[in-house]
């Protein structure tokens, strides 16, 4: 026997499915909150290391980029040998996946390239360049401004498209910065400008949307 709707059962059905729909596809700000401070205190201490000389030049983005390593071996891992049940994925979450790993591939990309040419340059010259090292983290602020504004285009969250707008400003100055200093300065603006303020901005209404839904749905 088929169960039967009134009209306005109907409609309270679909906005109950739509509003599940979009709890679903908001993002909590935390990954770039997270992500973003991480990237401010390595630009930070880079900064204070270059006048207090306590390392290497470098030394804190080789601490970084092994907590990125360990992370991304952590993940592996447990996509390997912990799968979890998931749910079935949209076409924005599966786009948000792959917009990911092809961020990562490429951030790994500049890097290595970095790493590379002052290899060659200390070979032949038995010196480290700035120059390529500048122009590498205004590559970086490029990446980030092209990450942030497909994912906030693909989520329709105005605030990181903004914020991917001013990330690329900031990163078209940095090509015309003389010294390590200023562009480390330039590189951590861009992170809060484009990460950190509208993680916190989907992080509110995040929390906002979810303690609106779970009020509804005592109703």
């Amino acid at each position: 026997m088929e169960e039967t709707f009134s009209k306005e059962e109907s409609l309270a059905l679909i906005s109950k499915m739509i509003n599940a729909a979009k709890k679903e596809q908001k993002d909590n700000g935390i990954g770039w909150i997270i992500w973003g401070w991480l990237l401010v205190a390595t630009s930070l201490l880079t900064v204070l290391d270059i006048h207090y000389k306590w390392f290497q030049l470098g030394f804190f983005w080789n601490v970084f980029g092994g907590i990125i390593l360990l992370y991304m071996l952590f993940a592996i891992i447990r996509s390997l040998f912990f799968k979890k049940i998931e749910k079935v994925k949209t076409y924005t979450q599966d786009l948000l996946s792959k917009l990911n790993a092809g961020f990562f591939i490429s951030l790994m990309f500049i890097i290595i390239s970095m790493n590379v040419s002052n290899y060659l340059l200390y070979e032949k010259y038995a010196v480290y360049d700035v120059i390529p090292i500048n122009t590498g983290f205004a590559l970086l602020i490029n990446l980030y401004a092209f990450w942030i504004l497909i994912y906030g285009t693909a989520l329709n969250f105005r605030p990181s498209v903004i914020g991917a707008y001013c990330t690329w400003a900031v990163g078209f100055t940095a090509l015309f910065m003389k010294t390590f200093e200023q562009v480390m300065l330039l590189h951590a603006l861009a992170v809060v400008v484009g990460y950190i303020i509208p993680g916190h901005i989907a992080n509110h209404q995040f929390k906002k949307l979810h303690k609106k839904g779970n009020s509804t749905d005592g109703v």
